[in-house]
């Protein structure tokens, strides 16, 4: 699968939950999936990153459950969709194109990930509003964007092994 798509989807991903995106991309870089040694993005490899983000994804897991919860389209919460969609898909891209070198490559999913972000969040809350009607309530649809989320995350760690 081209880094391009692969950039786009993980904005989408985040644009369904905002901080499953960089954990994924953080756990990749971690485990060597994603050569991010000597670039501005080496930080999603350190140590100590993959775990920061784990714990802020389970507690944007928790959160999201909160009838207090605002929406993700309010300018703030739709505004760090996008900048973590564009990091992570600068992350996927640019390891694979040269980021280091400051390669366009970097800038593009940069770019589509951003874009990924802003699709996965109007659209995910469009889905989520839809599945929330069929089922009376909103937590079960919140579960299964969870879980669509975690999954295609998953998913594009994995996919990221094989490049």
């Amino acid at each position: 699968m081209s880094v391009y798509v692969l950039a786009l989807l993980i904005g989408v991903v985040a644009g369904l939950r905002a901080m499953i995106a960089p954990t994924a991309v953080s756990w990749a870089a971690r485990l060597g999936w994603l050569p991010l040694q000597g670039t501005p993005l080496a930080f999603f490899g350190f140590a100590a990153t993959p775990y920061i983000f784990t714990v802020l994804a389970v507690v944007e897991l928790i959160t999201d459950q909160l009838p207090e919860t605002p929406s993700r389209k309010v300018p703030l919460q739709f505004g760090a969709r996008i900048v973590l969609g564009a990091l992570s898909g600068a992350a996927i891209s640019g390891a694979h194109g040269g980021l280091a070198g400051g390669a366009i490559v970097g800038v593009l999913g940069a770019v589509l990930g951003a874009v990924g972000a802003i699709i996965g969040t109007l659209g995910g809350a469009k889905a989520r509003g839809a599945l929330a009607r069929m089922f009376g309530r909103d937590a079960p649809a919140a579960l299964i964007e969870d879980v669509v989320a975690i999954v295609v995350a998953v998913l594009l760690v994995v996919s990221l092994h094989g490049l």
